[in-house]
């Protein structure tokens, strides 16, 4: 009775073993599914980044580029932000989650692999942002140069400093005071004028709407530094202490290669045992002792090989035979 209750809970223990191995596997691959969701977003934005590149080179190429490049223009930036905004929140998501666990003193493989692709993700998303980063900076820079290039023909010569301040007061009129009408090539260079600041314009929105969510990633990437800092520096010692390892096992293995060789080699070969267990001191022993083996080739006597017969040994005399 008493060991079928105890096959009962046995049974029971295992059942509840399988089945939180089974919700752990099944939580592992939804976990994964999301991290290949969020590697989607991020390789959708970098695809993005450089089709946005190529607008800006269109739009900088035509003192008055046409509406629907602009409109393209407008539409994967607005793109750009909103799965950007989708991986930032999956991101904290997971990072939330690896909290939650850490702050149960929780350890385990899981875990430890959660972390390092939240960790990747991270940083490949950071990446992907300061590219298109530095892609507006890149372009705002080029209008501010077609705005200085385009006033200078107008007959206004302005510093960078001077442009800069124009540019952020945010009145298109400011650039057109003081200039003489005249001509239509000063129209024509007044109208670029006016398309730059406006890009500009819209381009610093982009940066400032995106600003604090890429310092917060920036910063999250940052605190993570450290720890796979210390993951790379455990992997690069390991394999160190592998190869050591290597290393040794191979010298031990040549070195009881030799000893074998020597064990194997004339005079040893053909000793009685008990001959092989006396020690040096019975090297030379009295009368009746068995010969000393020579090592080969020379007149030395081998160390140790010289014992005295025991008393189930006695020595032969000559002429007898069995």
């Amino acid at each position: 009775m008493r060991g079928s209750a105890f096959g009962k809970a046995k049974d029971s223990d295992d059942d509840d073993e399988v089945t939180v191995s089974v919700d752990r596997d099944r939580f592992m691959d939804e976990f994964f599914e999301q991290v290949e969701e969020i590697r989607g977003f991020i390789d959708k934005i970098s695809e993005n980044v450089e089709e946005v590149k190529r607008k800006h080179s269109a739009i900088l190429a035509s003192p008055n580029p046409d509406e629907k490049t602009k409109e393209e223009l407008e539409e994967l930036m607005s793109d750009i932000k909103k799965t950007a905004n989708k991986v930032r929140s999956k991101l904290k998501s997971i990072e939330q989650s690896i909290e939650q666990e850490e702050g149960l003193n929780r350890s385990s493989a899981d875990l430890r692999i959660r972390k390092t692709q939240h960790s990747t993700l991270s940083r490949k998303f950071v990446e992907v942002m300061s590219e298109y980063n530095a892609t507006q900076t890149d372009y705002r820079e080029r209008c501010k140069g077609r705005i200085q290039r385009q006033l200078e023909i107008t007959g206004r010569t302005t510093t960078s400093e001077e442009l800069e301040d124009m540019l952020e007061s945010g009145n298109p009129a400011i650039f057109s005071s003081g200039i003489i009408m005249d001509s239509n090539i000063t129209k024509q260079a007044l109208n670029e004028i006016e398309t730059r600041h406006s890009e500009i314009i819209k381009l610093e929105n982009s940066i400032r709407e995106l600003h604090d969510m890429f310092m917060d990633m920036a910063m999250l990437v940052e605190s993570q530094g450290e720890m796979i800092d210390r993951i790379e520096y455990n992997v690069e010692h390991s394999v160190d202490y592998v190869e050591r390892a290597v290393s040794d096992t191979k010298k031990a293995v040549k070195y009881q290669s030799k000893a074998r060789r020597v064990s194997h080699g004339p005079g040893w070969a053909h000793l009685p045992l008990p001959a092989l267990l006396t020690p040096p001191s019975q090297a030379q022993g009295p009368a009746g002792t068995l010969p000393c083996p020579r090592q080969p080739g020379t007149a030395l006597q081998v160390p140790g090989a010289c014992v005295t017969p025991g008393p189930w040994e006695q020595p032969r005399s000559p002429g007898l035979h069995s």
